[in-house]
């Protein structure tokens, strides 16, 4: 099978690298001097691609390969989304144990 570039899993991985993060679309239209926060709602709905320079901007920006936010494979937004469940439960546990401390 031929490796595809799937939008949707790419923009889907952009924005958990960004929740991560805590950057904004507006954080990265200007970071990458672009003249409309748009282009970044595009990637992150997955209607459109960051060009090649772009892409190759943004994985330096969030230490991860470029093949990571492309190929679709899935693996690489799995682990993030799983880093992100386990703040969540982090948080939430802290938070419990505060309350039946007292």
């Amino acid at each position: 099978m031929i490796p595809v570039i799937d939008r949707i899993r790419t923009g889907q991985y952009l924005k958990i690298l960004m929740r991560q993060k805590g950057v904004t679309p507006r954080d990265i239209q200007e970071y990458l001097s672009l003249t409309c926060v748009q282009t970044v709602y595009r990637w992150t709905d997955g209607i459109n691609l960051p060009s090649l320079d772009n892409l190759y901007a943004l994985s330096r920006f969030f230490g991860v390969t470029m093949d990571d936010m492309v190929t679709g494979n899935g693996e690489a937004a799995e682990r993030g989304a799983d880093v992100c469940r386990l703040k969540r439960l982090t948080k939430y546990y802290k938070n419990w144990k505060k309350m039946t401390a007292a």
